[in-house]
Order: structure tokens, then C-alpha cells, then sequence
């Protein structure tokens, strides 16, 4: 058993490595900070809400403008920074940067549980085409606009998602059984089909046809608030979710029919950790497009490290992928030219995963 103060530690020291990884790169960019002016535009950059405007605010649905409420904010440090600085820090570097983090936590922790429901260590969140379907309703967004009713590119990539995977789930259930190989074909077969999609939209996508490309390979240019804003909450209150089921998903390590006689609700449980890691995948994707290895690299290094108990592998994976997807994204943009992200993590983590493999270190969970 795991004891608590090893979960802290691990959780601690992670949460740590965060904040350096993020401080740093933070620093790093065609204007060159010192960290201690990028730590202290960063606190300078934390706000709280001070009051409640109405109607200030709209949101598209369906075409229409729906006002919603909007909130007043006030600024919790006044540390003395360059104003250019923290122009850099607050308003460019750090919204990047919060959210490479947000969909690297969201990634490793979804592909921690897809590897532990499906007990394959191939298994990732795209294996039952949630990111296939964000593709597909993210590049229907792009090229047909028109034909979306979604005004917002990631909204469309959100309910594309969630769409497929509750798609393939409804294809592998049946009289209440839902058996993981045939989820695990169905998935694979929706995924071909939507593949199919993808293509035939991106060759009548016309000029749209770079703007499609570029956010398939997952990219992080560009981010506001607001981007952070539509991921965070529903990935931490998506991982909150995953993390009370950390020891079912143990349980079912050990087969089915075991998990049963220990006294879990089987089916109950699959379909709700298949839900939740569903959501908290799309959140990231919608967000960034589709960014691979993340969630297969990172869980496989931590289980390594610190054991396959999900009570201890579930918090260090996410924290570990948040630091890597932004170590990986300063990477992509250092160069003399950005590249997507989404390159950079193939790149590294594809040798990395193959390393693992012929040391025979990656062979069963």
C-alpha cells in the first residue's frame, strides 16, 4: 500500500519541478528575462475576482450571441516590473505556458487511465478516436464554417470528442455489457472512418488547407486567458474525478471478473472512467489539437519510477506531463521558426518509447 506521505512527496516535488520548468521557460524567448523579474511578473499576473458584471460578456450558440455574466478582477501582488516585461510575461509567455500545462496534465492523466482500463500499455487517449473526432469536427470548423453550428473552433473540437467516444461506447455495449476488446475495435474502426473524413475535408478545404494542417499537429501559438479559461476547470475537476477512482482502477488490473468479486461495480465503473478521461482528453485537445505521446510516453517514465498504483501514478503522471508539455513546448519555440508542437513531442518521445522497448522496460503494466 501506498503510504500517504510518499504520495506527498512525490505530488510535492513534481508540483516544484512545475514551477522551475515553467519559470524558466517563461524567461526564454526573442526578449531574454531574468527569472526573477519572470517570477515576479508572474505573481504580479495572479488576480482574484472583486465583483460581478451582467451582460458584458457573450458566448456564440448556434449562431447567436447569448450574454453571459462577466467578472471583475483585482490584482493580488504589485511587484515593480518593466512594464514590457510583464506585457511579455503576463499577456504572451504565461497564457502559453498555463495551458501547455493544462492539456499536458490533462493528456498523461487520461492516458494513466486508458492504460489501466484497457490493461494495454499501448493504449493512449486517442485510442477510442476522441482525438480523431476533435480532429474532425475542429477541421469541419475551419474549412466548412458554415456548416458547423458551433461558432466557437473549440467547441466544435469539444463536441466532436465527446460525440465519438460516447459513439463507440454505444457500438461495444451490448445487453449492458460493454467488453474492452470489442471497445477497443470499435474504436480503431471509428477511427478509420473519421480519418477518411479528415482527408476528404482537407482536400476541399481550399485556403483553410494550412490553418487545418497546422492545428492537427497540435500547436500552442497564439493562446490567450481564455483559452486557458474553456480547458482548466473541466481538466482539474475531470482528474478530481479520476483521482476517487484510483483504487477500482487497481482493482481492475486484476481482470474483470476478480474486480467483481472484490466489489466493484464493473461496469458502472468502466463506463464512468471512460466518460470522465474522455472529457478531460477532449478539453486539451479542443485546446491545442492533436498533441501525441504525452499521454503514452509520460505514464509509462513515471510508472517506472514510482510504481503501478494509480494512487501514486494518477497525480505524478499529470504533473509530470504538464512539465514535459512544457519543457517540449519552450522547444518548439526557441528555434529560428516555430514549429508545432506537436512535432517536438513525436520527436522525443517516439525514440524515447523505443529506447524503453528494446531495454525491455515497457512490457506490461
Amino acid at each position: 500500500m501506498e503510504s500517504p506521505g510518499r504520495i506527498v512527496s512525490w505530488t510535492g516535488g513534481l508540483t516544484v519541478l512545475l514551477v522551475v520548468v515553467a519559470v524558466g521557460s517563461a524567461a526564454i524567448g526573442p526578449v531574454r528575462i531574468d527569472p526573477v523579474t519572470v517570477a515576479l511578473a508572474a505573481l504580479n499576473a495572479l488576480v482574484v475576482p472583486s465583483g460581478v458584471t451582467a451582460g458584458t460578456t457573450t458566448i456564440p450558440v448556434l449562431g447567436w450571441g447569448v450574454p453571459v455574466p462577466g467578472f471583475e478582477y483585482t490584482s493580488v501582488f504589485a511587484f515593480d516590473v518593466p512594464d514590457t516585461h510583464q506585457i511579455i510575461v503576463g499577456d504572451v509567455r504565461l497564457p502559453r505556458i498555463a495551458l501547455a500545462a493544462t492539456v499536458g496534465f490533462s493528456l498523461a492523466a487520461a492516458g494513466t487511465v486508458m492504460q489501466g482500463f484497457f490493461r494495454n500499455p499501448l493504449a493512449d487517449p486517442s485510442i477510442i478516436g476522441v482525438s480523431a473526432g476533435a480532429a474532425a469536427g475542429a477541421v469541419a470548423a475551419i474549412a466548412f464554417p458554415m456548416l458547423v453550428p458551433f461558432g466557437s473552433l473549440h467547441l466544435s473540437a469539444f463536441v466532436g470528442a465527446i460525440a465519438t467516444a460516447f459513439l463507440v461506447y454505444a457500438i461495444a455495449t451490448e445487453g449492458g455489457r460493454t467488453p474492452v476488446a470489442t471497445l477497443l475495435l470499435a474504436g480503431v474502426a471509428i477511427q478509420a472512418f473519421l480519418g477518411a473524413m479528415i482527408s476528404y475535408m482537407l482536400v476541399h478545404s481550399g485556403d483553410s488547407l494550412r490553418q487545418a494542417v497546422v492545428w492537427m499537429m497540435g500547436h500552442l501559438s497564439n493562446t490567450t486567458w481564455s483559452d486557458v479559461g474553456f480547458a482548466l476547470p473541466v481538466t482539474l475537476l475531470g482528474v478530481a474525478v479520476l483521482g476517487a477512482y484510483t483504487r477500482e482502477l487497481n482493482v481492475l488490473l486484476l481482470g474483470e471478473e476478480d474486480a467483481h468479486h472484490l466489489g466493484v461495480e464493473v461496469e458502472r465503473t468502466k463506463l464512468l472512467l471512460l466518460a470522465v478521461a474522455s472529457v478531460v482528453t477532449a478539453a486539451g485537445v479542443a485546446v491545442a489539437g492533436v498533441i501525441g505521446f504525452v499521454g503514452l510516453v509520460v505514464p509509462h517514465m513515471m510508472r517506472l519510477i514510482v510504481g503501478p498504483d494509480h494512487r501514486i501514478l494518477l497525480p505524478t503522471s499529470a504533473l509530470a506531463g504538464a512539465s514535459f508539455l512544457v519543457a517540449t513546448d519552450t522547444v518548439a519555440r526557441a528555434g529560428p521558426a516555430e514549429v508545432p508542437v506537436g512535432i517536438v513531442t513525436a520527436a522525443l518521445g517516439a525514440p524515447f518509447f523505443l529506447y524503453l522497448l528494446t531495454r525491455r522496460e515497457v512490457h506490461s503494466l
